[in-house]
């Protein structure tokens, strides 16, 4: 009896240091916002500065940034993947199909450098566009976060992977798997599809809901009419002019919640915007965020926290167009 409960007792101890083990590396990996306090504490400024100054000389740079960052953590989490160059052997994600439009790429080369001047081999290229992509938001007149850090950067990018990244057609329950898979929720889907209010999207991607949309009607019929017509006429059916498209709201270079509200009216870009009205619970989720510019903050916010940190990565890459 005293033997079995010395074991009983031995085998606790060892579940315990195991247990602990375990906690230790979970807090090793876990993310923190003062992750660089003391080995590089101007590490977020020098980023700013940067997207600042990219912003003032090309106003699309900051739906570029959010953009690539999305891309980044949907693909083996936000590793940094993203920026790494096509090889000789491998063509890289950034080359895949729905990346073929992302740019601003230099804003990320520039904030690595002045990163490195500063505290060399240190703050990792995945950190750096979590914090610009923070930034870009925040200097487009939206909410400022603290963005936890500690991400390492991935030595994987894949050009095929890409196709596991929600695209523009995509319906309700095709979005809610996407999200499902990493982790979130149909509120983040929600939240974070509120990031369409930067930018501009290419005839291609929207396509489908202006010409042949299906055997009986040429047009979505959840289109507004006229706002239809001014779509077709930037993208007539044989398109030749390689940039047209149309800005996914009215106010592309500001951070607002102009886009649930024209979405509510019928005006959205993508299928996948229009698709958010076809659930109840989305639906609510819009109206909630189209009749409130602060409980669409607050939600991108907690969801943006959520998505970026979804980990991966192995190193601190000395370029962030290449594996050390």
């Amino acid at each position: 009896m005293a033997a079995n409960k010395n074991t009983n007792i031995f085998s606790l101890i060892i579940f315990s240091c195991i247990f602990l083990g375990l906690l230790h590396l979970d807090l090793v990996n876990a993310l923190s916002p003062n992750y660089y306090d003391q080995t590089c504490p101007n590490a977020e400024s020098a980023i700013t500065s940067v997207v600042k100054k990219a912003m003032l000389n090309n106003p699309t740079v900051p739906a570029a940034l959010l953009r690539m960052h999305f891309h980044d953590c949907f693909i083996r989490g936000c590793d940094g993947s993203v920026l790494l160059n096509s090889t000789g052997k491998n063509k890289a994600k950034k080359d895949g199909p729905p990346n073929i439009s992302l740019h601003a790429f230099y804003v990320i080369d520039n904030a690595k450098k002045a990163v490195e001047a500063l505290c060399p081999k240190t703050v990792s290229c995945a950190d750096i566009l979590a914090l610009a992509a923070r930034d870009a938001v925040a200097l487009s007149g939206g909410p400022t976060w603290s963005v936890p850090k500690g991400r390492k950067d991935g030595r994987v990018s894949k050009a095929t992977e890409t196709r596991q990244l929600p695209a523009p057609t995509f319906n309700i329950s095709q979005l809610q798997q996407s999200f499902a898979q990493r982790g979130l929720s149909m509120e983040d889907l929600v939240a974070l599809s509120g990031g369409h209010t930067l930018g501009f999207a290419h005839c291609s991607s929207f396509q489908n809901r202006i010409h042949n949309f299906s055997s009986k009607q040429s047009v979505d019929p959840t289109l507004q009419s006229s706002f239809a017509a001014s779509l077709q006429s930037v993208c007539p059916a044989k398109n030749t002019v390689k940039n047209a498209g149309a800005n996914l709201d009215s106010t592309p270079t500001t951070f607002d919640n102009r886009y649930y509200k024209l979405l509510l009216q019928g005006k959205s870009i993508f299928s996948s915007d229009q698709s958010l009205l076809t659930s109840s619970s989305t639906k609510a989720l819009v109206s909630k965020f189209a009749s409130s510019q602060q409980e669409f903050q607050k939600a991108f916010v907690k969801s943006m926290i959520k998505m970026s940190s979804i980990s991966g990565g192995q190193e601190i890459r000395l370029d962030c167009r290449a594996v050390n």
